[in-house]
Protein backbone atom coordinates (compact mmCIF):
# COMPACT_ATOMS: atom_id res chain seq x y z
CA UNK A 1 0.00 0.00 0.00
CA UNK A 2 1.11 3.66 -0.58
CA UNK A 3 2.70 5.10 2.25
CA UNK A 4 0.16 7.40 3.22
CA UNK A 5 0.05 11.03 4.13
CA UNK A 6 -2.29 13.04 6.13
CA UNK A 7 -4.05 15.31 3.84
CA UNK A 8 -7.23 15.94 4.88
CA UNK A 9 -8.87 19.26 4.99
CA UNK A 10 -12.83 18.59 6.72
CA UNK A 11 -14.04 15.55 8.14
CA UNK A 12 -15.84 14.67 4.74
CA UNK A 13 -12.37 14.27 3.70
CA UNK A 14 -11.42 11.84 6.25
CA UNK A 15 -15.24 10.30 6.03
CA UNK A 16 -14.83 9.60 2.12
CA UNK A 17 -11.30 7.51 2.36
CA UNK A 18 -12.52 6.03 5.62
CA UNK A 19 -15.64 4.89 3.38
CA UNK A 20 -13.90 3.55 0.16
CA UNK A 21 -11.79 1.82 3.01
CA UNK A 22 -14.55 0.00 4.82
CA UNK A 23 -14.09 2.11 7.81
CA UNK A 24 -16.49 4.64 9.92
CA UNK A 25 -14.81 6.31 12.54
CA UNK A 26 -17.38 7.54 15.31
CA UNK A 27 -17.66 11.62 15.33
CA UNK A 28 -19.64 14.16 16.90
CA UNK A 29 -19.60 17.73 17.12
CA UNK A 30 -20.62 17.82 20.31
CA UNK A 31 -17.66 18.89 22.00
CA UNK A 32 -19.06 19.54 25.20
CA UNK A 33 -19.30 15.62 25.91
CA UNK A 34 -15.60 16.20 27.06
CA UNK A 35 -16.27 19.06 29.49
CA UNK A 36 -18.34 16.61 31.84
CA UNK A 37 -16.47 15.54 35.13
CA UNK A 38 -15.65 11.74 36.21
CA UNK A 39 -15.44 10.59 39.38
CA UNK A 40 -12.05 8.38 39.53
CA UNK A 41 -12.42 5.90 42.74
CA UNK A 42 -13.63 9.28 44.83
CA UNK A 43 -11.56 11.63 42.61
CA UNK A 44 -12.82 13.78 40.57
CA UNK A 45 -11.66 14.22 36.85
CA UNK A 46 -12.89 17.56 35.61
CA UNK A 47 -13.45 16.46 32.04
CA UNK A 48 -12.88 13.31 29.82
CA UNK A 49 -9.35 14.47 27.97
CA UNK A 50 -6.33 12.42 29.90
CA UNK A 51 -2.47 12.38 28.79
CA UNK A 52 -1.12 9.08 28.67
CA UNK A 53 1.83 8.23 29.77
CA UNK A 54 4.81 9.37 27.43
CA UNK A 55 8.46 8.63 29.05
CA UNK A 56 11.17 12.08 28.66
CA UNK A 57 14.56 9.62 29.29
CA UNK A 58 15.18 12.78 31.08
CA UNK A 59 15.53 11.77 34.75
CA UNK A 60 18.55 11.69 36.76
CA UNK A 61 20.99 8.51 37.28
CA UNK A 62 19.34 8.04 40.39
CA UNK A 63 15.94 8.22 39.01
CA UNK A 64 14.51 11.51 40.49
CA UNK A 65 12.90 14.08 38.15
CA UNK A 66 15.06 16.18 36.46
CA UNK A 67 14.89 19.67 35.17
CA UNK A 68 13.45 18.78 31.75
CA UNK A 69 10.73 16.38 33.53
CA UNK A 70 9.64 19.52 35.89
CA UNK A 71 9.42 21.02 32.90
CA UNK A 72 6.91 18.74 31.19
CA UNK A 73 4.85 17.98 34.03
CA UNK A 74 4.17 21.58 35.36
CA UNK A 75 3.12 22.49 31.09
CA UNK A 76 1.08 19.38 31.42
CA UNK A 77 -0.27 20.72 34.53
CA UNK A 78 -1.06 24.23 32.91
CA UNK A 79 -2.99 22.53 29.85
CA UNK A 80 -6.16 21.41 31.83
CA UNK A 81 -6.02 18.18 30.84
CA UNK A 82 -8.60 15.66 33.60
CA UNK A 83 -5.90 13.42 34.61
CA UNK A 84 -2.20 13.12 33.70
CA UNK A 85 -1.01 9.42 33.74
CA UNK A 86 2.16 9.89 34.75
CA UNK A 87 4.74 8.35 32.73
CA UNK A 88 6.69 4.67 33.41
CA UNK A 89 8.56 4.68 36.93
CA UNK A 90 10.64 1.73 37.74
CA UNK A 91 10.27 -0.66 40.40
CA UNK A 92 13.75 -1.92 40.79
CA UNK A 93 17.41 -0.33 39.63
CA UNK A 94 18.13 -3.53 36.68
CA UNK A 95 14.33 -3.63 34.90
CA UNK A 96 14.93 0.66 33.99
CA UNK A 97 14.29 0.58 30.03
CA UNK A 98 17.42 3.72 30.27
CA UNK A 99 19.94 5.32 32.32
CA UNK A 100 17.23 8.16 32.55
CA UNK A 101 14.31 6.55 33.50
CA UNK A 102 12.70 7.35 36.95
CA UNK A 103 12.82 5.29 39.51
CA UNK A 104 10.98 5.85 42.78
CA UNK A 105 12.86 4.88 45.91
CA UNK A 106 12.67 6.19 49.57
CA UNK A 107 15.96 8.55 49.17
CA UNK A 108 14.27 10.16 46.26
CA UNK A 109 10.25 10.33 47.63
CA UNK A 110 10.71 13.91 48.39
CA UNK A 111 12.01 14.34 45.06
CA UNK A 112 8.12 13.01 43.11
CA UNK A 113 6.41 14.51 46.69
CA UNK A 114 7.63 18.18 45.55
CA UNK A 115 6.56 17.68 41.52
CA UNK A 116 3.32 16.10 42.33
CA UNK A 117 2.27 19.10 44.78
CA UNK A 118 3.57 21.59 41.87
CA UNK A 119 1.58 19.72 39.24
CA UNK A 120 -1.33 19.97 41.56
CA UNK A 121 -0.89 23.56 42.73
CA UNK A 122 0.09 24.80 38.99
CA UNK A 123 -3.43 23.24 37.76
CA UNK A 124 -5.82 24.75 40.15
CA UNK A 125 -4.29 28.20 39.96
CA UNK A 126 -4.34 28.00 36.26
CA UNK A 127 -7.22 26.17 35.67
CA UNK A 128 -9.27 25.80 38.75
CA UNK A 129 -9.04 22.22 39.18
CA UNK A 130 -5.91 20.06 40.30
CA UNK A 131 -5.33 16.64 37.64
CA UNK A 132 -5.98 13.34 38.68
CA UNK A 133 -2.79 12.08 38.81
CA UNK A 134 -1.53 7.97 38.16
CA UNK A 135 1.67 6.83 38.56
CA UNK A 136 2.96 3.77 35.84
CA UNK A 137 4.84 1.20 37.77
CA UNK A 138 7.04 -0.71 35.70
CA UNK A 139 9.14 -3.73 35.06
CA UNK A 140 10.68 -3.34 31.64
CA UNK A 141 11.64 -6.78 31.32
CA UNK A 142 12.84 -7.38 27.79
CA UNK A 143 13.24 -3.67 27.04
CA UNK A 144 15.45 -2.99 30.19
CA UNK A 145 18.44 -1.13 29.49
CA UNK A 146 19.80 0.28 32.68
CA UNK A 147 23.43 1.54 31.68
CA UNK A 148 22.11 2.49 28.75
CA UNK A 149 22.66 -1.05 26.56
CA UNK A 150 20.08 -4.07 26.48
CA UNK A 151 20.17 -6.11 29.62
CA UNK A 152 16.67 -8.12 28.40
CA UNK A 153 15.28 -10.24 30.91
CA UNK A 154 12.64 -12.33 29.08
CA UNK A 155 9.23 -14.51 30.16
CA UNK A 156 10.30 -16.71 27.37
CA UNK A 157 12.38 -16.91 24.07
CA UNK A 158 10.20 -15.43 21.27
CA UNK A 159 11.72 -15.80 17.40
CA UNK A 160 9.87 -12.52 16.92
CA UNK A 161 12.12 -10.34 19.26
CA UNK A 162 15.25 -12.19 19.03
CA UNK A 163 17.51 -12.53 15.96
CA UNK A 164 19.07 -14.77 17.67
CA UNK A 165 17.65 -17.06 20.95
CA UNK A 166 18.67 -15.05 23.92
CA UNK A 167 20.46 -16.92 26.88
CA UNK A 168 18.87 -18.76 29.74
CA UNK A 169 20.27 -16.64 31.72
CA UNK A 170 18.02 -14.24 30.43
CA UNK A 171 14.88 -15.99 31.20
CA UNK A 172 13.37 -14.82 34.59
CA UNK A 173 13.15 -18.36 37.01
CA UNK A 174 9.26 -18.59 38.72
CA UNK A 175 11.29 -17.52 42.08
CA UNK A 176 12.59 -14.10 40.38
CA UNK A 177 9.73 -13.28 39.23
CA UNK A 178 7.36 -13.83 42.60
CA UNK A 179 10.38 -11.08 44.05
CA UNK A 180 9.26 -9.02 41.33
CA UNK A 181 5.51 -8.90 41.86
CA UNK A 182 6.36 -7.85 45.28
CA UNK A 183 8.56 -4.79 43.86
CA UNK A 184 4.78 -3.43 43.24
CA UNK A 185 4.20 -3.56 46.63
CA UNK A 186 6.82 -0.72 47.43
CA UNK A 187 6.27 1.24 44.45
CA UNK A 188 2.58 1.77 45.78
CA UNK A 189 3.76 2.52 49.40
CA UNK A 190 5.83 5.26 47.79
CA UNK A 191 3.49 6.50 45.03
CA UNK A 192 0.59 7.32 47.73
CA UNK A 193 3.42 8.78 49.93
CA UNK A 194 3.80 10.70 47.33
CA UNK A 195 0.74 12.39 46.67
CA UNK A 196 -0.31 10.92 43.65
CA UNK A 197 -3.91 9.91 43.54
CA UNK A 198 -3.49 5.98 41.84
CA UNK A 199 -0.94 3.99 40.78
CA UNK A 200 -0.88 1.66 37.17
CA UNK A 201 0.58 -1.87 37.24
CA UNK A 202 1.84 -1.54 34.01
CA UNK A 203 0.95 -4.32 31.39
CA UNK A 204 1.33 -3.07 28.07
CA UNK A 205 3.44 -2.91 24.79
CA UNK A 206 5.23 -5.88 25.98
CA UNK A 207 6.94 -4.58 29.08
CA UNK A 208 7.14 -7.63 31.55
CA UNK A 209 3.73 -8.61 33.02
CA UNK A 210 2.31 -7.89 29.22
CA UNK A 211 4.67 -10.02 27.78
CA UNK A 212 3.53 -12.74 30.47
CA UNK A 213 0.02 -12.63 28.93
CA UNK A 214 1.41 -14.23 25.96
CA UNK A 215 3.91 -16.77 27.74
CA UNK A 216 1.88 -19.96 25.90
CA UNK A 217 5.21 -21.70 25.61
CA UNK A 218 6.67 -21.16 29.02
CA UNK A 219 6.90 -24.37 31.51
CA UNK A 220 5.81 -24.04 35.37
CA UNK A 221 3.64 -21.40 37.11
CA UNK A 222 3.49 -18.08 34.81
CA UNK A 223 2.87 -20.16 31.73
CA UNK A 224 0.54 -22.19 29.52
CA UNK A 225 -2.72 -21.68 30.99
CA UNK A 226 -5.02 -18.38 31.32
CA UNK A 227 -4.18 -18.57 34.88
CA UNK A 228 -0.92 -18.72 35.10
CA UNK A 229 -0.07 -16.09 32.39
CA UNK A 230 -2.05 -13.80 34.62
CA UNK A 231 -0.55 -14.45 37.61
CA UNK A 232 2.46 -12.08 37.31
CA UNK A 233 -0.37 -9.39 37.16
CA UNK A 234 -2.45 -10.10 39.82
CA UNK A 235 -0.05 -10.84 42.25
CA UNK A 236 1.36 -7.78 41.47
CA UNK A 237 -1.97 -5.85 42.28
CA UNK A 238 -2.15 -8.06 45.33
CA UNK A 239 1.42 -6.90 46.17
CA UNK A 240 0.10 -3.19 46.08
CA UNK A 241 -3.10 -3.57 48.04
CA UNK A 242 -1.59 -4.64 50.87
CA UNK A 243 0.74 -1.55 50.87
CA UNK A 244 -2.05 0.97 50.07
CA UNK A 245 -5.28 2.54 52.26
CA UNK A 246 -7.76 5.00 51.73
CA UNK A 247 -9.12 6.44 48.37
CA UNK A 248 -5.66 5.67 46.65
CA UNK A 249 -6.29 3.57 43.93
CA UNK A 250 -5.46 0.88 41.79
CA UNK A 251 -5.56 0.43 37.74
CA UNK A 252 -3.29 -0.78 34.75
CA UNK A 253 -2.50 0.26 31.06
CA UNK A 254 -3.32 -2.88 29.48
CA UNK A 255 -3.45 -4.70 26.15
CA UNK A 256 -6.01 -6.10 25.11
CA UNK A 257 -4.41 -7.46 21.92
CA UNK A 258 -0.64 -7.69 20.39
CA UNK A 259 -1.16 -8.33 16.98
CA UNK A 260 1.40 -11.23 16.65
CA UNK A 261 0.14 -14.58 15.97
CA UNK A 262 -0.56 -17.90 18.41
CA UNK A 263 1.08 -18.96 20.12
CA UNK A 264 3.24 -15.39 20.32
CA UNK A 265 0.31 -12.88 20.85
CA UNK A 266 -2.07 -11.82 23.11
CA UNK A 267 -5.73 -11.06 22.20
CA UNK A 268 -5.76 -13.68 19.00
CA UNK A 269 -7.46 -17.45 18.71
CA UNK A 270 -4.96 -20.11 17.77
CA UNK A 271 -5.30 -20.02 14.34
CA UNK A 272 -2.85 -18.19 13.38
CA UNK A 273 -5.17 -15.48 12.68
CA UNK A 274 -4.31 -11.71 13.72
CA UNK A 275 -7.76 -10.70 14.14
CA UNK A 276 -8.43 -9.01 17.46
CA UNK A 277 -9.83 -11.87 19.60
CA UNK A 278 -10.83 -10.01 23.38
CA UNK A 279 -12.35 -13.29 25.13
CA UNK A 280 -9.27 -13.48 27.31
CA UNK A 281 -9.08 -9.78 27.25
CA UNK A 282 -12.22 -9.43 29.01
CA UNK A 283 -12.26 -12.37 30.99
CA UNK A 284 -8.99 -10.64 32.58
CA UNK A 285 -11.27 -6.98 33.07
CA UNK A 286 -13.56 -8.24 34.66
CA UNK A 287 -11.40 -10.13 37.37
CA UNK A 288 -9.51 -6.73 37.31
CA UNK A 289 -12.83 -4.88 37.38
CA UNK A 290 -14.65 -7.42 40.38
CA UNK A 291 -11.79 -8.62 42.19
CA UNK A 292 -8.93 -5.91 42.39
CA UNK A 293 -11.89 -3.29 42.10
CA UNK A 294 -10.40 -0.75 40.10
CA UNK A 295 -12.26 2.14 39.38
CA UNK A 296 -10.83 3.20 35.73
CA UNK A 297 -8.98 1.27 32.95
CA UNK A 298 -6.68 2.43 30.09
CA UNK A 299 -7.04 0.05 27.27
CA UNK A 300 -4.00 -0.28 24.26
CA UNK A 301 -3.08 -2.34 21.69
CA UNK A 302 0.21 -3.52 19.40
CA UNK A 303 3.47 -3.18 20.44
CA UNK A 304 5.55 0.48 19.51
CA UNK A 305 8.76 -1.81 18.80
CA UNK A 306 7.48 -3.90 16.36
CA UNK A 307 3.88 -3.26 14.64
CA UNK A 308 3.79 0.68 15.92
CA UNK A 309 1.14 1.16 13.79
CA UNK A 310 -0.90 -0.82 15.54
CA UNK A 311 -0.89 1.45 18.87
CA UNK A 312 0.25 4.58 17.21
CA UNK A 313 -0.94 4.90 13.38
CA UNK A 314 1.22 7.40 11.93
CA UNK A 315 1.96 8.40 7.99
CA UNK A 316 5.77 9.16 8.35
CA UNK A 317 8.68 7.06 9.44
CA UNK A 318 11.02 4.67 7.96
CA UNK A 319 8.88 1.45 8.82
CA UNK A 320 5.73 1.68 6.42
CA UNK A 321 3.02 -0.60 7.48
CA UNK A 322 0.63 -2.74 4.82
CA UNK A 323 -2.56 -0.69 6.36
CA UNK A 324 -3.70 2.69 5.85
CA UNK A 325 -3.69 4.56 9.11
CA UNK A 326 -6.83 4.73 9.38
CA UNK A 327 -6.97 1.16 9.57
CA UNK A 328 -5.12 1.08 12.58
CA UNK A 329 -7.76 4.02 14.28
CA UNK A 330 -10.46 2.35 13.09
CA UNK A 331 -9.03 -1.50 15.15
CA UNK A 332 -8.22 1.24 18.30
CA UNK A 333 -11.34 2.28 18.34
CA UNK A 334 -12.74 -1.11 18.19
CA UNK A 335 -10.78 -2.97 20.58
CA UNK A 336 -11.54 -0.24 23.30
CA UNK A 337 -15.08 0.23 22.03
CA UNK A 338 -15.63 -3.51 22.62
CA UNK A 339 -14.09 -3.11 26.35
CA UNK A 340 -16.34 -0.40 27.55
CA UNK A 341 -19.73 -1.97 26.26
CA UNK A 342 -19.08 -5.51 27.86
CA UNK A 343 -18.36 -3.19 31.15
CA UNK A 344 -20.20 -0.33 30.77
CA UNK A 345 -19.37 0.51 34.93
CA UNK A 346 -15.91 0.63 34.60
CA UNK A 347 -14.82 3.92 32.86
CA UNK A 348 -12.18 2.83 29.92
CA UNK A 349 -9.71 5.05 28.51
CA UNK A 350 -9.08 5.31 24.99
CA UNK A 351 -6.11 5.65 23.10
CA UNK A 352 -4.82 6.66 19.36
CA UNK A 353 -6.58 9.99 18.78
CA UNK A 354 -3.76 11.80 17.85
CA UNK A 355 -3.15 10.86 14.44
CA UNK A 356 -6.44 12.80 13.22
CA UNK A 357 -5.00 15.66 14.39
CA UNK A 358 -6.79 18.96 14.36
CA UNK A 359 -9.94 16.65 13.99
CA UNK A 360 -9.13 14.42 16.77
CA UNK A 361 -11.43 16.16 18.90
CA UNK A 362 -14.35 15.43 16.96
CA UNK A 363 -13.30 11.33 17.31
CA UNK A 364 -12.93 11.60 21.28
CA UNK A 365 -16.45 13.07 21.27
CA UNK A 366 -18.09 10.77 18.80
CA UNK A 367 -16.03 7.69 21.39
CA UNK A 368 -17.39 9.14 24.78
CA UNK A 369 -21.10 10.12 22.98
CA UNK A 370 -21.77 7.21 22.11
CA UNK A 371 -20.37 4.76 25.17
CA UNK A 372 -17.45 3.31 23.28
CA UNK A 373 -15.16 4.97 26.16
CA UNK A 374 -15.38 7.31 29.15
CA UNK A 375 -12.34 9.65 28.02
CA UNK A 376 -10.27 10.21 25.39
CA UNK A 377 -6.55 9.49 26.44
CA UNK A 378 -3.85 11.31 23.89
CA UNK A 379 0.22 10.75 24.37
CA UNK A 380 1.90 12.39 21.19
CA UNK A 381 -0.31 15.42 21.53
CA UNK A 382 0.53 16.61 24.48
CA UNK A 383 4.44 16.59 23.75
CA UNK A 384 3.23 18.85 20.63
CA UNK A 385 0.86 21.22 22.12
CA UNK A 386 0.69 20.74 25.77
CA UNK A 387 -2.30 23.26 26.21
CA UNK A 388 -4.68 21.61 23.38
CA UNK A 389 -6.70 19.93 26.21
CA UNK A 390 -7.84 23.57 26.96
CA UNK A 391 -8.40 24.58 23.38
CA UNK A 392 -10.56 21.71 23.12
CA UNK A 393 -12.15 22.73 26.21
CA UNK A 394 -12.88 26.35 24.82
CA UNK A 395 -13.31 25.38 21.37
CA UNK A 396 -10.50 26.66 20.00
CA UNK A 397 -8.53 25.27 16.70
CA UNK A 398 -5.83 22.87 17.74
CA UNK A 399 -3.38 24.81 15.79
CA UNK A 400 -0.14 23.03 16.50
CA UNK A 401 -1.20 19.23 16.40
CA UNK A 402 1.34 16.32 16.62
CA UNK A 403 1.96 15.12 12.81
CA UNK A 404 2.60 12.00 14.12
CA UNK A 405 6.31 12.13 12.49
CA UNK A 406 7.69 9.36 15.06
CA UNK A 407 10.63 11.78 16.23
CA UNK A 408 9.80 12.06 20.03
CA UNK A 409 9.86 7.64 19.69
CA UNK A 410 13.55 7.85 18.35
CA UNK A 411 14.64 10.30 20.86
CA UNK A 412 13.35 7.78 23.53
CA UNK A 413 14.53 4.53 22.48
CA UNK A 414 18.04 6.46 21.81
CA UNK A 415 18.10 6.94 25.31
CA UNK A 416 18.06 11.03 24.88
CA UNK A 417 15.60 13.40 26.49
CA UNK A 418 12.08 12.35 24.59
CA UNK A 419 9.85 15.17 23.02
CA UNK A 420 8.35 16.81 19.96
CA UNK A 421 11.02 17.70 17.25
CA UNK A 422 8.65 20.03 15.47
CA UNK A 423 6.67 22.10 18.06
CA UNK A 424 9.52 22.04 20.68
CA UNK A 425 12.89 21.92 18.23
CA UNK A 426 14.78 24.26 20.65
CA UNK A 427 15.02 21.79 23.18
CA UNK A 428 14.68 18.52 21.17
CA UNK A 429 16.24 17.10 17.86
CA UNK A 430 17.38 14.41 16.13
CA UNK A 431 20.73 16.49 15.90
CA UNK A 432 21.65 15.18 18.97
CA UNK A 433 21.34 10.96 18.15
CA UNK A 434 24.13 11.97 15.23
Amino acid sequence: MPHETFHYKSWADIEHTAASLGISLPRSENLDVLKAPLDIGGHTAHNRIALQPMEGTDGTQTGSPGELTVRRYLRFAEGGAGLIWFEAVATAPEVRASARQLMITEDNLDDFKRLVEQVKETGLKKNGYAPVIVMQATNSGCYSKPHGYPEPLIAYNNPLFEETPLPQSCVLSDAQLKAYEERFGLAARLARAAGFDGMDVKCCHRYLACELLSAYTRAGAYGGSFENRTRFLLNAYRAAQANISGDFFLTSRLNVYDGFAYPYGFGVKPDGGLTPWLEEGKKLVDILKNEMRIPILNITIGNPYKNPHVNRPYDRGNYVPDEHPFAGVDRMMRCVGEIQRAYPGLPVIGSAFSYLRQFSPQLAAGMVEQGSCAMAGFGRMAFADPDFPNKILSGQPLDAPCVTCGGCAQLLRAGSPAGCIVRDRKIYSLEALK
